[in-house]
């Protein structure tokens, strides 16, 4: 009888505040790097180079940005990309198929 409930957030406890893992902060890290490098550099009189600018962290925001039902929106697109690439077989008997010998009369 040892039943045991396990709660749909038992694994929060093991990201970094309960959203992210060292890797997710790395990439928005390096992101973040990159678009203060560009803001340091380019000159930004004009919009158009002002969001390219921005663009590494807001790349990677969104990429490390929590969704509901999966981890964040990299593993959502990881979910996806293998969904629609990978090869699936599914082999499946319905209830009217004879398994093993079939019935002599």
């Amino acid at each position: 009888m040892n039943n045991f409930l396990i709660p749909a957030n038992a694994k929060k406890s093991m990201l970094i505040l309960g959203l992210f893992t060292k890797f997710d902060l790395i990439l928005f890290g390096c992101g973040v790097g990159l678009t203060l490098l560009l803001l340091m550099t380019l000159p930004l009189e004009e919009f158009a180079i002002s969001i390219i600018a921005l663009l590494p962290a807001l790349i990677t925001g969104f990429l490390v940005l929590p969704v509901p039902n999966y981890y964040n929106m990299r593993t959502l697109i990881g979910s996806a990309i293998s969904f629609y690439t990978n090869q699936r077989k599914f082999k499946w008997k319905g209830w009217c198929v004879p398994h093993g010998e079939e019935k002599k009369k």
